[in-house]
């Protein structure tokens, strides 16, 4: 017990040197972008594995957390600002990426018509230089627009107030007891399940991009090891032989989605903590939701 306290003590003072390190040595762990060109390159990407799913990492992040909270309790315009920019990056990314289900639509209209009507098998987009695929492909990318939806716009729906919830007692709680009950989910079932996909997401991940294949139990020597033999194996099957195939971008998406979930858990502990410190004349402050426009306010809540 005492050596584990000692041991996540000594993380989180870790974290100040291991952060400060990073950012003063970047060529260690992005010496990869130009390429896999060098030894030092190859090693630089491991660095990146290694560390992005590493506990080295978690605490980075976690003290950041607490110092922020410690400077917002504080503080609490900074606490606002917070999730203002939070809030906003969820929104952000959610409403640029939720016109993936118009696209996904027209792109059905589209195989159907070159299907049934014009009786072709693949479609080609582009002046030019011209890209062409069969419509087995394109017909199973539809799923990658649904993925994009579900793991880029979760995160805004929650902002927008849009999940499904069963409510057995929080109707019927006062208002302080609700944003008490918000802040313990934030912290004790968002952020867990939100670290524990970005964890094993992040090995799943790089797994299908690079060969030697990666490993969560690999120390950074043995991952520093097998640089010698590194190199870009992105994977490209596809459930059909001419069907789409990209699916690594669904793995990508997973850790997108963990990130996105994590940073959100946060921003509404905070609005949870403040609305609960200031009262329900706080209720919703700064909050950016949609609204269906003047005239449509008996719609609102039913879209």
């Amino acid at each position: 017990m005492l050596d584990g306290l000692l041991w996540f003590f000594e993380n989180i003072a870790l974290a100040f040197y291991n952060l400060g390190y990073a950012l003063s040595h970047p060529m260690l762990w992005l010496g990869w972008i130009g390429g896999l060109n060098s030894t030092e390159a190859k090693q630089a990407l491991m660095r990146f594995i290694y560390y992005g799913g590493s506990h080295q990492f978690f605490f980075v992040v976690f003290t950041a957390f607490v110092l922020l909270t410690i400077v917002g309790i504080w503080r609490n315009a900074v606490m606002w600002r917070a999730v203002r920019v939070m809030e906003g990056l969820a929104n952000g990314i959610g409403r640029f990426f939720a016109w993936a289900g118009l696209i996904m639509v027209m792109q059905q209209i589209i195989i159907v018509f070159m299907q049934r009507i014009f009786v072709s098998t693949d479609i080609a987009v582009g002046l030019g230089k011209v890209f062409s695929k069969d419509i087995s492909w394109w017909s199973e990318e539809l799923k990658f627009y649904n993925a994009l939806i579900v793991a880029l716009c979760a995160t805004y729906t929650f902002v927008q107030g849009g999940h499904v919830r069963v409510d057995l007692i929080y109707a019927k709680v006062s208002f302080r007891t609700k944003r008490a009950i918000d802040m313990f989910g934030a912290l004790f079932f968002m952020m867990p399940a939100a670290t524990l996909t970005w964890m094993y997401g992040w090995y799943f991940f790089w797994r299908h991009i690079v060969v030697p294949k990666p490993s969560a139990s690999d120390t950074l020597e043995r991952l520093l090891l097998k640089a010698r033999a590194l190199r870009w194996n992105v994977e490209t099957i596809g459930f059909s032989p001419n069907g789409f195939n990209a699916y690594f971008l669904f793995k990508l998406l997973l850790i997108s989605y963990a990130g996105l979930v994590f940073i959100h858990s946060i921003a509404f502990f905070y609005r949870s903590y403040l609305e609960r410190k200031e009262g329900p004349e706080s209720e919703g402050r700064y909050l950016d939701r949609d609204t269906l426009g003047e005239g449509e306010e008996a719609y609102e809540g039913t879209h």
